[in-house]
């Protein structure tokens, strides 16, 4: 008998068509939310937040900002993770209290933490920063499909937008902010022929190299 979580995932694929009439429940998205929030990340320091996308007008826009791919308005609900473009100083400091609080211990216990996130991270080009900062939700993105497939939840995470677009329409950059990815949620139509498509993957010998 296969593992459960096997079976979730190849269940779940890139939903092309979903069906608009059916929302995710309440719980469920506060449940995927969590998992979001539990995801692994560099040093734990979540260099990035997600905009959840309700307003439809808003929507509509990102959808022509995203070659009118009509999963953007058709899903239950919308994600845009948006990395810090030029995390520094503020935001290791935010964290170390955040530690600090969350741990019960004093804040001059993790000075040398801190000293070291700032020499490894807020040195660095804003370029680099940037760069770090998106691979960065791309974690996020793998824990959310992952938590999406055990909820039989579709999940259809997109790259295919106009950055510099979704940035204005959600006055992201206004916020040290720029839309990385998105991620529509929700459920599949019965009628979208990409569900009985065959999961094509590279098999395991070809795919891991044992050294």
């Amino acid at each position: 008998m296969e593992h459960p979580i096997l079976e979730n995932l190849k269940w779940r694929y890139a939903t092309k068509k979903f069906n608009a009439e059916r929302k995710i429940d309440s719980k469920d998205l506060e449940i995927l939310k969590e998992a979001v929030r539990l995801s692994a990340s560099s040093y734990g320091l979540q260099p990035y937040h997600i905009i959840m996308v309700e307003n439809k007008d808003l929507r509509e826009q990102i959808k022509n900002a995203a070659w009118n791919q009509t999963q953007i308005t058709e899903a239950s609900n919308l994600f845009v993770f948006a990395n810090i473009t030029n995390v520094g100083v503020e935001e290791i400091k935010n964290y170390i209290e955040n530690t600090a609080n969350t741990r019960e211990i004093p804040v001059s216990n993790l000075k040398g933490f801190e000293d070291m996130m700032n020499n490894s991270i807020a040195t660095l080009p804003n370029d680099i920063k940037e760069n770090w900062t998106a691979k960065q939700t791309y974690i996020a993105l793998g824990t959310l499909l992952t938590a999406a497939a055990e909820l039989k939840i579709d999940a259809t995470p997109m790259e295919g937008f106009n950055r510099e677009e979704v940035n204005k329409i959600l006055n992201l950059t206004e916020k040290g902010l720029s839309a990385s990815l998105i991620v529509t949620l929700g459920y599949r139509d019965e009628e979208d022929p990409a569900q009985f498509l065959k999961k094509v993957r590279k098999p395991k010998e070809e795919l891991f190299i044992t050294l």
